[in-house]
């Protein structure tokens, strides 16, 4: 007898899968990351990452245009200041004059509301160091001292035009102190996404280059141990409780378990980030003509959301949303 059940009829057609796909990515869910970099007059593409580049404060505006045109939900800023800029604290990182602020208010200048603007809150691009907050005379990273730093520049960049900032250093306490300097300073209406399970990854590497970072050894005192899963949940529920309105899982790709625990458990948002490393082995495998690259992309970011991601931060953003997907 042939079978009675067929699941393979709703496989048929494209127009058939379509229809009864359990997962779908709209462009508003998407935000992209980008980088904008002092003392350059052109953009200056990221070796490590393939079409991604350092923006000028003009080019930056140009790109916010065309994520809003394509119906991308929001842009994620990323300083880079000069060399000489960088000091023991990322002093850099709260002054109005600094690039990231500076790109910030452009970028708002150009969008308004039309995309959510992100700024990362965090001071690994500015500190001479590279750490990702304020040094013991040990070589430590101080916890408590940096949270003073965090509220500083959470505030500048709520003051440069920000709807959201994003702590990513992983100290301990860091959306609480936040979210009472905003409170505080009158920006009761700006968001915080907290990067809540972020992780020691090998995957970051090509971001370095990015935000031409000068760190040396590591942050596995502060970042989680890729070995945990439980604890990602812990560190997301912890920020909740001091105010996080959404909360994320980095990276992506590879956490997708600590991802879906996540979005089973809390009320709120959950973002998760396709971060460089995972942006750059797909290109360079297409590269080498090893995988399709638009499915291989189409397909990670389908995984991500299927795993419980409201919100996906990812390189692609505009490249997908263009394709209609």
């Amino acid at each position: 007898m042939s079978p009675f059940i067929r699941p393979r009829r709703l496989r048929t057609t494209p127009a058939m899968r379509a229809m009864v796909a359990e997962t779908r990515v709209a462009p508003a869910q998407l935000m992209m990351p980008v980088f904008v970099r002092e003392g350059i007059s052109e953009p200056v593409e990221i070796k490590a990452m393939p079409s991604q580049y350092q923006h000028t404060t003009d080019s930056i505006k140009k790109l916010a245009a065309e994520l809003a045109e394509a119906g991308v939900g929001g842009i994620d800023l990323f300083g880079v200041p000069a060399d000489e800029q960088k000091d023991e604290t990322g002093s850099i990182a709260w002054d109005p004059e600094g690039i990231l602020n500076r790109g910030i208010a452009a970028v708002r200048e150009e969008v308004g509301d039309a995309l959510v603007v992100c700024a990362d809150t965090c001071l690994d691009e500015f500190t001479s160091h590279g750490h990702c907050g304020v040094l013991t005379e040990d070589g430590r990273v101080d916890n408590d001292p940096t949270l003073d730093l965090y509220a500083k520049m959470a505030l500048s960049q709520a003051r440069a035009g920000a709807h959201m900032v994003s702590p990513s250093g992983m100290m301990d306490g860091q959306v609480e102190v936040i979210r009472q300097a905003l409170d505080e300073g009158g920006y009761q209406d700006v968001s915080i996404m907290a990067y809540s399970a972020k992780y020691a990854s090998a995957f970051f590497g090509p971001f370095r280059e990015a935000v031409s970072c000068n760190l040396k050894g590591d942050r596995k005192t502060y970042q989680q141990d890729p070995a945990n899963r439980i604890e990602g949940l812990r560190e997301a529920l912890l920020d909740i409780s001091e105010g996080a309105d959404i909360v994320m899982v980095k990276p992506a790709s590879h956490y997708l378990d600590v991802l879906a625990d996540v979005a089973g458990a809390v009320d709120v948002p959950v973002a998760a980030y396709q971060v460089s490393g995972e942006y750059a082995m797909v290109e360079a495998a297409a590269a080498n003509g090893w995988i399709d690259r638009e499915r291989a992309i189409d397909e990670s970011i389908v995984s991500i959301a299927r795993a419980g991601a409201n919100i996906i931060l990812t390189y692609w953003a505009l490249e997908y949303a263009r394709r209609g997907k």
